[in-house]
Formats: C-alpha cells, structure tokens, sequence
C-alpha cells in the first residue's frame, strides 16, 4: 500500500481544521493549494493577527493614583528657600584654623616635598606646640594659686605626705568600721561544696576579730563546710531567694531590724571587703560623707556641683562671671 496516498488526505484535513479554526483571524492566509509550489513547511513562522482592541476599562487597582504631595512639603514648597548661611572661617592660626589645615600641609609635603611645602609644615607644627606649652605654663600658675583647683590639695602627691594620707584614711577607716560593725553584721550564704565559700570563710573570720562584726552564716544545702569555719549555721528558708541570691559567696550588710545592703555575691579580699562595707555604710546613711572622704585618702574639700538652675546661660557667656558663679557653689559646703 502507498504510504504517501495515506498521508496526504490527512495532511489535507489537518489543513482544512486549521484554516476554519482561524478563520475569524482578520489577516486572510494564503491556502496550500494556491502555492504549493513552495512545499510544505512545517516550522514556518506565520505572521501574528492583529489583536482586537479593547475598551478602555479600568479597575480602581488598574487607575493611576494621583500624585498627592504631604502638606509638609506643599508648605515647604511654597515657602520661599533661604540659604544656609557659611560658617565663618577661623582665625589664621587659631586652634580652630590649625586643627583644619595642619594635616593639609602635611599631606602637600608628602605629596609634593619640596623644601617650601616641608618648612611650612614644621613652621606651622612649631606654631601649635609654642601655643600648647603657653597654655601648660598658664594652666600651672592658675592651678597652684587657686586651693579649689589644685588637686595636691586634696591628696598630695609628695611621698611622705601621701603616706600620712594613707596612715590618717587608715585610722579613720577603723574607726568607722568598728563603729558600724557595733550596729550592723554580715549575712554570708556559702555552700558546703562551693570552694570560693571555703576561702571566704577566713577573711570574714578576720573581719569578724579584727573590727568586731557579727557573721551571720546561712548554708544553702544544708550542710556546713568542711574547714570547720561557722559551724554555727542556719539553714536557708527562702532568705537567698528574696534577696537574689544566684552565686556564692553572697555577702549583705544587715543592720536590724530590716536594713539589708547587698555587698557581693563572689568572693572578696579583706580590703575589697572592708572598702565596700564604707560605701554601702555612707550611701545607708550610716556614717558621714565627710568621714567617708577621709577614709579614701582625701582630704575633706567642697564640690564644684552648683544646684540646677543657679547659673543662667547669660553667666556661661562671661568667664569671670562663671567662675565667681562656681566659686558660690562651692562656699555654700557642698560635699561628696
């Protein structure tokens, strides 16, 4: 049998369901019988029909949304625009013009070493260190003739006199401890497995002998410890937990019948130990400010810290006026 009879009658009716399934198609296509002297070709690219045009309909989502402007920047539209008016240059030569220029000349002297670009640079250098060796020499003669400036005042730099800084903060410092141990203790919560607890034990020992404080012990686990240290202990009933207790040792100052300072929850030398008791005495109120001062090695000096509102901003405009302004404040005996 001829394959090809076969093959052309559907080849032909494939044509046919092509051509009246396009035949709404408004571009008229020429017909294989018209032209079949070129052939059939199966991947010929048929021209695209024309699209039918459609009404001009949109939705809200489709519609362009109008270009609406904040108020803001209609107002600032039509206000007219001012410029911004250019910050005065400096002083040639003022800190100010040195801090800006000083790295431009070094860079042209790296750049472009010439002996000119190189002098300039050091000229200008030796000009900033004339200015800053002027003002150390100013600053020292204002500090040492003025008591409420001069720190030496406060604490002497020599070595004889800060050793008899060292031996009076000494004295006052076993003075106040022992006058706050007479009406306050330390709470110790430890642990019979907690090592730190261990080495605690003894600085508190001598705390306990050396000023006459009150160890109140409170084991957490119930046991004691094993270098025998406060045998005498009492067992935890929620106490660490109201006061916060997450890792010991843990160390309050009590005085009774309520008054609970925390100090530390970690383990502290003797002199860490007794510094923190003075802080937390002074800030309870226990003990005077001025007491306190001293025990730090400082000798007792008004403050430099006026009330809010004392000094108005015209007085900052005139330096006299504010040092006299400051110097008020500090003769009305304010202390640390």
């Amino acid at each position: 049998m001829n394959r090809n009879a076969i093959s052309l009658p559907i080849i032909m009716s494939l044509c046919l369901r092509a051509s009246l399934a396009m035949g709404n198609d408004s571009t008229p296509e020429i017909s294989y019988f018209a032209d079949k002297q070129r052939g059939w070709f199966w991947y010929e690219a048929l021209p695209e029909s024309v699209k039918k045009a459609k009404p001009d309909i949109q939705t809200d989502q489709e519609k362009p949304k109008p270009d609406i402007k904040p108020l803001s920047t209609v107002q600032a539209d039509m206000e007219p625009k001012t410029q911004a008016k250019p910050f005065p240059e400096p002083q040639p030569l003022s800190s100010a013009w040195l801090k800006q220029n000083l790295e431009h000349y070094l860079n042209q002297a790296i750049d472009d070493p010439t002996e000119e670009n190189v002098a300039a640079f050091y000229y200008l250098q030796r000009v900033m260190m004339d200015k800053a060796e002027r003002f150390t020499n100013a600053a020292r003669y204002v500090v040492m003739s003025d008591p409420q400036l001069d720190e030496t005042v406060r604490r002497p730099v020599a070595t004889y006199a800060a050793n008899e800084a060292n031996h009076q903060a000494s004295v006052v410092a076993e003075q106040a401890l022992k006058a706050i141990a007479a009406q306050a203790g330390i709470l110790f919560f430890f642990r019979s497995d907690c090592p730190y607890c261990h080495v605690q034990a003894p600085i508190l020992a001598m705390l306990e002998n050396a000023y006459g404080f009150k160890i109140y012990p409170v084991s957490l686990d119930g046991l004691p410890m094993p270098n025998g240290f406060f045998s005498q202990f009492k067992r935890d009933n929620g106490q660490a937990a109201m006061l916060g207790v997450e890792q010991t040792p843990a160390l309050f100052l009590m005085k009774p019948p309520k008054q609970i300072v925390p100090l530390a929850q970690g383990a502290l030398s003797l002199e860490e130990l007794t510094g923190r008791i003075l802080l937390a005495a002074k800030e309870a109120g226990w003990i005077d400010a001025k007491q306190y001062q001293t025990t730090q090695g400082i000798r007792n000096t008004p403050m430099l810290l006026p009330t809010a509102g004392s000094i108005s901003p015209a007085v900052t405009q005139d330096p006299l006026s504010l040092i006299q302004a400051l110097q008020r404040s500090a003769h009305l005996g304010s202390t640390p």
